[in-house]
């Protein structure tokens, strides 16, 4: 014989009527209690405990303005919630409300006024849920935007100043530049033999610190989206020869072997040609600078499918595992010590892979310490289909 709920000779109203007690008293995920007309609990079901810490004996009989913070009910907020459901049949609000222990909730809470068949206010229906989790995960999501939006004001006004800064420090190194030249040339009066490589010093350190400025330029265009990248059809060959010819004389210097790997005429890709000799330039550039006198570095293309692969290998240091990523972050530099012969910021690479991603394609690195690196440059190929990433 099934359990019955309510007694054999009760009417379909009765029975319904406890059902809804029966649904009331059972519900633990909401505080569900009936107040009186001037705001006194009458009921209290088991998520109210749950909820708010109070036992039923504890809370029946005392005002709902127990749960609200003490700003609230200076403000008269509860009071105002039964005009306003008293008004207008309802009110739904979210806000603080505290436990029995003084701990605070975040709370879903709608009051629903109560009238007989005659239209007569006999108290009100308090329902509240427990948000505490949805706001924490919302104001997570705010103070997320908060400091990205900071982040981004932040690399904003880095960018603006290394792109000031830039400009401010190339009108006095060209000028050092230049006036060096004239006097090297003698048109001040003659030079010694002496003076000349004082000359040069000069002349090599202005240089350095221009290439330096010219990349702390270029990183800060790169940041604000302000290069614009052409497409055209780029002979690699083209690129290997012109690069080569400004590299070999520094690899001659130093005793590195310069070797030109095959690259056939007819291997041509999609990008800014300016662009790509800026890439390849720069890691012929660290190739001599990382490799010691007897070794060797080379530089070749090949096409693979719809890509056209320039590559850059040398028998320098070679580059730990752990590292291969973050040489290619801005402001990073192998080696750096106090100590270091290697001049320079760190951007050269991060420049060269952005160029070469803003381009369709990418930048790689191969490396073993102590063997030394393949850096590949692929780009899309003439012909193939790409999607155009002009900032």
């Amino acid at each position: 014989m099934g359990l019955r709920l309510v007694r054999e000779d009760a009417t379909p109203s009765d029975e319904a009527a406890g059902l809804f007690r029966l649904l009331v008293s059972s519900v633990r995920d909401y505080a569900i209690f009936v107040l009186d007309p001037s705001g006194h609990i009458l009921t209290w079901n088991p998520g109210a405990e749950r909820f708010k810490g109070y036992t039923a004996a504890e809370a029946i009989g005392c005002h709902f303005s127990m749960f609200y913070g003490a700003e609230d009910i200076a403000a008269g907020k509860p009071q105002e919630e039964l005009e306003v459901a008293t008004r207008e049949g309802r009110v739904e609000d979210e806000g603080w409300r505290y436990r029995k222990d003084g701990s605070r909730f975040w709370a879903n809470v709608i009051i629903t006024a109560l009238r007989d068949e005659n239209g007569t206010l006999v108290g009100f229906a308090k329902v509240t849920r427990d948000l505490t989790e949805r706001r924490r995960a919302e104001e997570r999501a705010i103070e997320d935007a908060r400091r990205v939006a900071t982040a981004e004001l932040a690399n904003r006004a880095k960018t603006e100043f290394l792109a000031a800064m830039s400009h401010e420090l190339r009108t006095p190194l060209n000028a050092i530049g230049g006036y060096t030249e004239l006097l090297a040339l003698g048109l001040r009066g003659p030079v010694t033999d002496e003076q000349r490589q004082d000359l040069e010093r000069i002349r090599q350190s202005q240089q350095q610190l221009l290439a330096i400025i010219n990349d702390l330029l270029n990183f800060s265009r790169i940041e604000a989206g302000q290069l614009v990248y052409r497409r055209d059809a780029v002979p690699a060959v083209e690129v290997l020869d012109r690069v080569s010819a400004m590299i070999e004389p520094q690899a001659a210097a130093k005793g590195i072997a310069f070797v030109r790997e095959p690259c056939e005429s007819d291997v041509v890709a999609l990008a800014d040609r300016t662009r790509v000799e800026q890439i390849i330039l720069n890691l012929l550039s660290n190739a001599v600078k990382f490799t010691a006198a007897g070794g060797h570095i080379a530089v070749g293309c090949v096409a693979s499918g719809d890509r056209v692969m320039f590559s850059v290998r040398d028998t320098g240091v070679g580059v730990p595992a752990e590292k291969r990523e973050a040489i290619f972050e801005p402001f990073v530099q192998l080696g750096r010590s106090l100590s270091s012969a290697h001049e320079g910021v760190g951007l050269g690479l991060a420049i060269s892979r952005d160029l070469a991603r803003a381009m369709g394609g990418d930048l790689t690195l191969e490396s073993a310490t102590g063997v030394g690196s393949t850096f590949t440059v692929a780009l899309p190929a003439a012909g193939s289909a790409t999607v155009d990433r002009q900032p």
